[in-house]
Formats: structure tokens, sequence, C-alpha cells
């Protein structure tokens, strides 16, 4: 039986943005304002680096009962006895991704396209990572496809059964629309790594999370 999730406030890192505070003491500052779910992004660097990152990570988060994803790298993610792994549509097919990883590790998967979206099966796949929303910065995701923008998200959200967060360019103020239209979390990146005071903005996340589930 796989971990029961807390996507209400996912943050993806980047290393540009984490640079300043650091990698595990940003992932800390967000867990403590209300992130339930943290991945390990790093497009640039090498296996063994990424290996030292996720360890790092699942020393701090671990106790704290909050997974650790890693994006694309099965590998990485074995090494480092992460909570789990995420993989786009190019990557390895999720049937292949679970046959390596076995049943109990968490499996995200990011869709698009309703085909995409339906397609996803929830024996294999635990959650869904549906973008962008909104436009984001080439910075932190080069080539990014264009917006879906809310009412794009709400349309793909209704083809899958599984627990969907929103990803790409979202702020604070876009939470609540997003949480009143299904989603079940959503996954941000400069609205915690890029903020002088990760935890307060993680925590503002969480409120309007919380503001229309309660």
């Amino acid at each position: 039986m796989r971990k029961r999730l807390d996507l209400s406030v996912y943050l993806v890192t980047d290393p540009r943005l984490c640079a300043g505070l650091g990698l595990v003491e940003t992932a800390l500052a967000a867990v403590h304002g209300g992130a339930g779910i943290v991945q390990l992004r790093d497009t640039q660097a090498g296996g063994r680096a990424l290996v030292e990152q996720a360890r790092a990570l699942v020393a701090a988060l671990r106790p704290l009962g909050v997974p650790v994803i890693v994006n694309d790298r099965i590998d990485v993610a074995l090494a480092a006895d992460a909570d789990g792994v995420h993989v786009g549509q190019s990557d390895m097919a999720p049937a292949d991704v679970r046959a390596l990883i076995g049943p109990d590790l968490i499996l995200g998967l990011s869709a698009r396209e309703h085909d995409e979206i339906a397609a996803a099966d929830p024996a294999l796949v635990d959650y869904l990572g549906i973008g962008p929303i909104f436009a984001v910065d080439a910075r932190t995701k080069p080539n990014a496809a264009e917006p879906l923008g809310i009412g794009g998200f709400a349309a793909r959200r209704l083809a899958s059964p599984l627990p969907v967060v929103a990803i790409g360019g979202i702020q604070e103020q876009h939470v609540a629309p997003l949480i009143a239209i299904g989603a079940d979390g959503v996954a941000v990146v400069s609205a915690i790594c890029g903020q002088p005071d990760p935890q307060a903005a993680a925590y503002g996340l969480a409120e309007a999370v919380r503001s229309i589930r309660h």
C-alpha cells in the first residue's frame, strides 16, 4: 500500500532559486510553512551530485514524514532511498517505471493533453501534474508549452480519477480558484524558492488551500 499523499502544497526545487538559502534549508522552511511533498529537480546536475542532494533531502524530511520525489531519474531515486519519482510523457513509460521501483514507491506523471490524462493508469500512477497553468520563467522550465489557464485545467481535470496537482506559474492568488475547480494541490517553484521567506510563502499557499477546504 503506497503512502497517502498531502499534495496541497508541492514544492519543486530549482537550483538557481534555492542557491541563496540552500536546497535543504529551503525545503525545510517550506515544510515548516505547510508544504507536504518535495520534488528534487535539477536538470543540470550529474548523477553523483543528484544522489547527494536527494540523500540530504531524505535525511532532513523523512523524520518529518514528508516524501521526497526525484524528477526523471529513477536510478537516483533508488540509490538515495527516495520516496518516489516523477516522470514526463517523453520519459520511461509508467508501466516500466513501476516495474523498476516496485509497488510501494510514489510515481507521479506529468500530463497536458486530454488523451495523456485519460490514459494514466491508477494502478500504476499515484498522481498527475497538469500544466502549465500560466506562463513560466524560461530559466526554470525552458521550452514550456502554452499555458492552459484555469479553464483549460478544469476541463482536463475531469478526464482522470487520479489526484491532480496544477503546476506552472502559480502564485498565491491562483490557489483558491484552482482548488475550487478540483485541484488536489498546487506544485510551485518560484512561489517558494524565489521568495525571501520560503516558510511564510509556503504558509500563505497552504492557507489559500485551507480557505477553500474548510
